[in-house]
């Protein structure tokens, strides 16, 4: 009964220290979560970019894996039988694993960002860092050599020139599956003839409404939050990883997104 009792008491003692060892990882790794969340949602995926670029899909498997897998894997190894030179290796082992998984996983948020929004003469398009030709980046105007860090820019396209060039945007397209969008030697600024030609393809909100009844609701919250009148407004289809509709004033600046396939 005594030794019993005795392996019960070393295996609750066991399990405790276990227990607040884990703990004390999951704390360090929930810190570091918080520290990359604002990165990630303040700088790479602001606003509504969470969503639209798939950043908060990605930022969820990345620090699910990593807040949970270090921590599980500490109260694994975690034993006071074996000594504190065991367990600092043990331990460093799995940190050195976490912080490899974590920044690999954050690079692939990275290069996942939204970098610019581009207007395409009848929709917009958000490319992210992945989709840019960056070998063109020098051929890019001078604003646009350099991939944002804090959010996509908003910019428009120059249509290719006849002759050698319109080929091989065609060719580019057809063979190698990347678009005047993601090549910056076309970005142009988004100036008031952008804007203006993004209106005059922009169409009302009442058709949104009328192929998504839902959005009524969102248009008015929209109406309110932007004390805008929503006949002013109107929309163009989005190209992103979630369905999306720009919502546009009436000078073709951009005031929101909104959660709807605008491709009908």
């Amino acid at each position: 009964m005594g030794d019993g009792r005795q392996l019960s008491v070393h295996f609750l003692d066991n399990l405790q220290a276990r227990a607040k060892a884990a703990g004390a990882h999951l704390l360090a790794s929930c810190l570091i979560a918080g520290g990359i969340a604002a990165l990630v949602f303040l700088l790479w995926y602001p606003g509504d970019y969470s969503t639209l670029a798939g950043g908060m899909e990605l930022f969820l498997l990345v620090m699910t894996v990593d807040v949970v897998l270090g921590p599980l894997l500490t109260f694994a190894v975690f034993n006071r039988k074996k000594g504190m030179a065991h367990l600092r290796r043990d331990i460093s082992i799995i940190v050195l694993l976490q912080m490899s998984a974590l920044a690999y996983g954050v690079h692939t948020v990275f290069i996942a960002r939204p970098v610019a929004l581009v207007f395409e003469f009848d929709r917009f398009r958000v490319i992210s860092s992945a989709d840019v030709l960056e070998s063109e980046l020098p051929q890019a105007l001078p604003e646009f050599r350099r991939l944002s860090l804090n959010g996509p820019e908003t910019v428009a396209l120059r249509r290719p020139e006849d002759g050698d060039e319109k080929s091989n945007a065609l060719a580019s397209a057809i063979f190698d599956g990347v678009d005047t969008g993601q090549r910056p030697k076309f970005w142009i600024p988004y100036s008031a003839t952008a804007r203006a030609m993004a209106v005059a393809k922009a169409r009302p909100l009442e058709d949104l409404v009328q192929k998504y009844p839902e959005a009524a609701h969102d248009i008015s919250v929209l109406t309110k939050q932007k004390k805008a009148d929503g006949a002013s407004l109107s929309f163009l289809p989005v190209l992103a990883k979630n369905d999306a509709v720009a919502v546009l004033r009436e000078d073709g600046s951009l005031v929101t997104f909104l959660p709807y396939d605008g491709f009908f």
